[in-house]
């Protein structure tokens, strides 16, 4: 058990990465390996002035709708394209929002924006000028007359290949279009550009060229930086073995996020963590190539171990099901067998009442006694892996106080057809992803002093 005075709503979240290859203006050429490169994430509510109970219901609104597309892709429910000329098609439902924020330029001369990042999809792509449709940046729109580096792909690029739909124009230009529920969606044109992350710059990306792109989902940044394990994501592109990242909590006030890609760069220090490295397998599902998929075996609270078929949590025959760790879904979601077994638990040991969490949006929240919560003991969670590794929570990562209302709530919640690990489950961790050797490591770190 643990005290719960030092609860506070850490609405922290997370960022991860894949591996690969990358391109030229006309065809795949690798990249020359990074030696390590350092990046700082933003929290896309950092700069808000939200109370805690608005941060709450944000992360948790946002976590909701990702949830329900990521689950919409891993069952294989799509949804027709929005506009612009597609037609009737239908495109595979994506990820897209996020939590977190990169700082990055593309083109020559350098143009600097902001953009999501998304460990849940592939894609990088950017508004582009001339707009058909596009949202509100608070940037310049990209323009591609004026970047001597860039050009267009040809329908015989293998990365138009790696597209999961894809048009050829009448000039042979590859199309694309993305679509990721809610109406957001964006269609382009793939190319290949120079980008720059902190000093570095990195010729011959691919990317999307978006002209019509429609969303409330992307209104915090001027376009997306897929993650993911597919070939088209910012680091398979690259090339990278491993790349890892640490997310701060938002109580840190503008603390930023490390986010670590190649080299030693990406290892975790012995001496900045503060218990021993954990390692479990990083699991691929051919449905879903995209996904950072691990095998959870267990769950523990307090002094239950919860005791559940191996089929609970596994990837079926069908690519459902299975647990991802996701670094834009704040809460995270387990499979409603799982779910039940872990709420029965906390309810059982918490020693208080159930209240309505509907407010917040979250399912399971207890009533806090009248003098306070700070001797209110909370349940320990443990998440058990495959290969021995325990992620073992302090309990700011899966229980908040509402001070409004006296109210702990519990930020995991239940999820049919796909289970997510959530970065408020993830903060103050370093989580180090070997896509080479298809590893995933972690240990508590102190993110604002990496």
């Amino acid at each position: 058990m643990e005290s719960v005075a030092r609860l506070l709503l850490l609405v922290a979240v997370v960022v991860a990465a894949a591996s690969g290859a990358a391109t030229g203006a006309l065809a795949a050429t690798p990249h020359l390996k990074l030696k390590g490169l350092r990046v700082r994430l933003t929290h896309v509510d950092a700069h808000g002035n939200y109370s805690r109970l608005q941060l709450l219901q944000r992360a948790a609104r946002r976590s909701h709708h990702r949830m329900s597309r990521l689950v919409a892709r891993a069952t294989g429910v799509s949804k027709a394209a929005a506009g612009g000329g597609a037609g009737d098609l239908q495109v595979p439902v994506h990820a897209g929002n996020g939590e977190f924020l990169m700082d990055l330029a593309i083109g020559t001369p350098a143009l600097s924006y902001a953009a999501i990042v998304d460990t849940g999809s592939d894609l990088v792509w950017t508004q582009c000028k001339p707009c058909v449709e596009c949202f509100k940046q608070s940037t310049a729109v990209f323009d591609p007359s004026s970047s001597s580096t860039y050009a267009t792909l040809p329908c015989s690029s293998s990365f138009c290949g790696d597209l999961p739909t894809s048009t050829c124009t009448s000039s042979n230009k590859c199309g694309y279009t993305y679509t990721y529920g809610d109406a957001s969606s964006t269609q382009g044109v793939l190319a290949s550009e120079t980008f720059t992350l902190g000093k570095e710059k990195l010729p011959g990306v691919a990317f999307g060229c978006g002209d019509t792109n429609e969303g409330d989902g992307f209104t915090q940044g001027a376009g997306l930086v897929g993650l993911g394990r597919g070939p088209l994501s910012l680091v398979s592109q690259l090339g990278l073995d491993k790349f890892s990242y640490c997310l701060t909590s938002l109580d840190d006030g503008d603390g930023k996020s490390p986010l670590l890609l190649g080299g030693s760069a990406a290892a975790i220090s012995e001496s900045a963590a503060t218990a021993p490295v954990q390692s479990t397998p990083l699991v691929k599902n051919p449905s879903q190539p995209s996904f950072y998929y691990v095998s959870l075996t267990g769950l523990t609270v307090g002094s239950t171990r919860i005791t559940l078929p191996a089929s609970a949590f596994a990837i079926q025959d069908d690519g459902t099901g299975g647990v991802i760790v996701d670094s834009g879904t704040s809460i995270t979601y387990l499979e409603v067998q799982g779910y039940r077994a872990l709420r029965k638990a906390f309810v059982a040991q918490m020693s208080l009442p159930t209240v309505d969490g509907s407010e917040i949006g979250l399912d399971l929240c207890f009533q806090g006694p009248a003098k306070g919560v700070d001797q209110v003991q909370v349940p320990k969670l443990v998440l058990h892996f495959d290969g021995g590794a325990d992620l073992d929570l302090p309990a700011e990562n899966y229980m908040v106080l509402d001070s409004a209302s006296g109210a702990l709530c519990l930020t995991v919640a239940p999820s049919r057809g796909l289970s997510i690990i959530g970065n408020f489950q993830q903060q103050n961790f370093q989580f180090v992803y070997d896509v080479a050797g298809d590893t995933l490591s972690f240990a508590p770190v102190q993110c604002n002093k990496l």
